[in-house]
This record gives C-alpha cells, structure tokens and sequence, in this order.
C-alpha cells in the first residue's frame, strides 16, 4: 500500500486550515488541507511499518498517522490542536468524529510552554529579517500575533478558538505594512506577558488526558486489526503465495 494509497482511503478526518481557517484568507490565499489516517493494524506486522505521515498527494496537502498525530498533540504540539478546532472540516468518519469528540483530552497547560516556545522561533525568524532587510515579513509578523492571541484565550477560558474573529481586520493592517515594527512588538510583548499571567490561574489542567487518548487508539487499532479485510491485504503483500 502506497502512502498515497493510506491517504486516499484511510483518512479519518481531513480539514482546510492556514489563513481560511483563521479568518484571515484574501483573494490569493492558499488552501492549506490537513488530514488523519488509520493506517491498517496488519499493516504493523511488517518489518516495514507504515509512513507517520505522508506529504501530498495534493499541493498543500499534509497527513498524520493517526497515532502520530495523538503523541504530538498530548504534547500540546499547536499544529495539531488547532487542526482539531478548524471550522473547515472536509472530511470525517466515526473514527474522526471520536477523535473530535475527544480534543479537550489534548488540551493542558502544557501549551503555555509549547506555544510560547514556537513563538520564540518564530520571532528570532522576524527579528534577523528586520536586521537583514530592514522589516519584517509582513504575513509571518501577522500569524505570530494570531497564534500568541489564541495562547492566551485558550490559557483563559480553556478552550482553543483558531478563527480571529474580531481582529481580523487589524491582523491584515499587519499584513499588509500599515503597522510599524516597534509597534507590532510592542504588541507581540503585550500577548506573550498576557499569556504568562493566564497561565497562573488557567482552567486548563496540569497534564492531558493520556489514558482516554490511550484507550480510543487500542480500540481503533483492535477494530481494525480484526477487520477481514485489512488482515488478507497485509497477508497477499507480506506472505509469499499469501491467500492462494
């Protein structure tokens, strides 16, 4: 089975994220789909296991393995959180719809140091633009903002919300150059010191909920493993004359 092949008929979940997602498409905006695949249990019992995640087929296309995916996301990982709470879902099956029905158990205090640690990198990235070329990339300056504002909504209420909503329009003004540099630090600032003090008293609990997550993959790995046809597929690729 090619990845390709994992991909087109073993996802369980896929979704439009990026600027569409966020709030903050504009007429040439890409369309960013990220998607979950449950690759086959017999697919295991090969020497060669199958890919943790699979670029393509489409352009700008991204998949996780569905056990890929829950390991970064206990770890609070913000890609793919926020790929549990885009409003764009595209496609979705049972196994999604658990695995939605779930996405509060990756949700701990744990982000407050995942997030603000993506932002640091991202923010070094700005900072050697402006020595460089004299400013910023205007896009990269105007998603940092987004991703430090959820942080810090996520750290007040304990929920993760991805779409901007009212800030919309001033985000794009950082796009499109209308802010200074000194003032989107300024603001970048303001976010990080805000989501340090919603982290002191965060609804969000210490630690994910390892043993649900654990339990959903044992029975979705079980189902499939029991499941006829996944078992002869495996057997006529792996076993020499296997079903003959």
């Amino acid at each position: 089975m090619t990845p390709e092949e994992l991909v087109a008929g073993h996802t369980v979940y896929s979704c439009v994220m990026g600027s569409r997602a966020f709030g903050l498409a504009t007429e040439g905006s890409d369309t960013d789909v990220r998607g979950i695949y449950l690759a086959p249990t017999p697919l295991f019992w090969r020497f060669d296991k199958p890919p943790t995640h699979v670029e393509g087929p489409a352009d700008e296309q991204f998949s996780w393995e569905l056990e890929r995916f829950c390991e970064l996301a206990l770890r609070a990982n913000p890609t793919t959180l926020e790929c549990l709470h885009s409003p764009l879902v595209e496609h979705i099956d049972d196994t999604g719809r658990e695995l939605l029905a779930l996405r509060g158990a990756f949700l701990s205090r744990q982000a407050h140091v995942t997030f603000a640690r993506y932002a640091l990198g991202q923010r070094k990235k700005l900072d050697a633009d402006v020595r460089q070329h004299g400013a910023p990339r205007w896009k990269h300056a105007m998603h940092l903002l987004r991703l430090l504002t959820s942080c810090r909504d996520l750290l007040r209420t304990g929920e993760l919300t991805i779409d901007v909503g009212a800030e919309r329009e001033r985000l794009l003004a950082v796009r499109r150059g209308e802010f200074s540099w000194p003032e989107v630090e300024s603001w970048m600032t303001r976010l990080a010191t805000e989501s340090d003090e919603a982290a002191t008293a965060t609804p969000l609990p210490p630690e994910p909920d390892r043993a649900r997550v654990a339990e959903f993959l044992f029975r979705v790995r079980r189902d499939s493993a029991l499941t006829a046809d996944a078992y002869d597929e495996v057997v006529q690729r792996v076993v020499p004359g296997g079903g003959q």
